[in-house]
């Protein structure tokens, strides 16, 4: 496959796909098209690599490795076995396979992947399963089979910054679309009064100064025969960070988030240009400077403390916003829109509705306050 063409899916929560196409596409990747769960590219491995190392809002890059037809599983074990498994894997790492059908005469998701297991194992002799398999999925839709690989590996939020995190975080991934649909683009102050373990503020820093959200870590697409260890380091190698003299800001009531967050700072290599410190939303000031962001994931009283309680709470964090914040806008996410409409913020219509760790959250957002 090396030099050719192929598609490339990149996953996201539902309700976030045209936030992502956005994204991917002010990066040059092209064509972006939002498709249900993801965007749809075009590229070569080394669009996978950078992909899986820039993009901040997808949850992993799936690169499409083939497709064939197969009716029923004498055909699926025959074609499978015929497939250039020795062109994308290794023999010596493991793998491990996902199949679903979907309006196909084959339609034992169970028998399809022990035939694809069988045909990988015996044709190329990698063997099955255990720590560090390459993912390959098989799709068999309307009797099309088609093959990819997950190239990611490790989900795309986990950075190796955030070791540390309090209650119900929000991921990395989620928080830099919700970013980029209030239009910030890293030329702003970004405040969060309820930081947590910083998740707001490390982002928009990372933002501002230019690093990739996955210069610190490995990738499952290093494991692949088509992985070329220089160009690898010749690409991570071209990516300067820029200077900032933006500050973004974090404040919570719990002394623990705000040294979890000095920590996650630390580790993201942002402690420059964050600041963290230890107040309740009552006793927030207005920043000196321009006017920027706020960015803001309260409690949802579905997983967090009695809703009735947290009336107050959105309550007061809306008078303090509106008599601190002037000329500010806000960004808020919540769970509960009657929640959202208790902090009296004049919001524009809502976000749509997206899933985050069993719950559909959604993005609140006003023009400047």
């Amino acid at each position: 496959m090396s030099g050719v063409a192929f598609g490339i899916f990149l996953a996201t929560a539902p309700g976030l796909e045209a936030a992502l196409a956005e994204e991917v596409a002010a990066l040059g990747f092209h064509p972006a098209r939002a498709v249900p769960g993801g965007v749809e590219i075009e590229g070569g491995w080394r669009d996978v690599w950078r992909a899986n190392r820039e993009v901040r809002g997808a949850n992993r890059v799936l690169a499409r490795i083939g497709a064939f037809r197969a009716m029923h599983l004498a055909q699926l074990d025959k074609r499978a076995r015929k497939f250039d498994w020795a062109s994308v894997l290794r023999a010596d790492v493991p793998v491990k396979v996902e199949a679903t059908c979907r309006r196909s005469k084959i339609y034992h998701a169970g028998a399809a992947t022990q035939r694809i297991v069988r045909a990988i194992t015996e044709t190329l002799g990698a063997p099955e399963g255990g720590d560090g398999a390459i993912r390959v999925m098989a799709r068999i839709e309307d009797d099309l089979v088609s093959l990819s690989v997950d190239s990611s590996g490790e989900p795309l939020h986990r950075r190796g910054h955030k070791l540390a995190t309090g209650k119900a975080p929000l991921r990395e991934t989620l928080a830099a679309l919700f970013l980029r649909q209030c239009g910030y683009d890293g030329r702003e102050p970004v405040l969060d009064p309820m930081c947590g373990s910083g998740t707001f503020p490390i982002e928009a820093a990372e933002i501002a100064l230019g690093l990739a959200p996955g210069r610190d870590r490995r990738f499952a697409f290093e494991d692949l025969a088509t992985f070329d260890a220089e160009a690898w380091q010749a690409m991570r190698a071209q990516t300067v960070p820029r200077a900032t003299g933006l500050r973004f800001l974090g404040f919570d009531r719990d002394a623990g988030a705000v040294r979890m967050a000095g920590e996650n700072a630390a580790r993201a290599d942002v402690s420059a240009v964050t600041q963290f410190a230890c107040q309740p939303v009552s006793a927030l000031t207005r920043p000196e400077g321009a006017p920027g962001l706020v960015m803001v994931n309260p409690p949802y009283g579905a997983r967090i403390g009695e809703r009735k309680l947290l009336f107050g709470l959105y309550g007061s964090l809306g008078e303090v916003l509106r008599r601190e914040m002037r000329g500010w806008r806000v960004g808020l996410v919540t769970s509960d829109g009657g929640l959202a409409r208790a902090t009296g913020l004049p919001f524009l219509p809502p976000g749509p509705p997206v899933a985050h760790g069993g719950l559909k959250v959604t993005l609140w957002r006003t023009d400047p306050l």
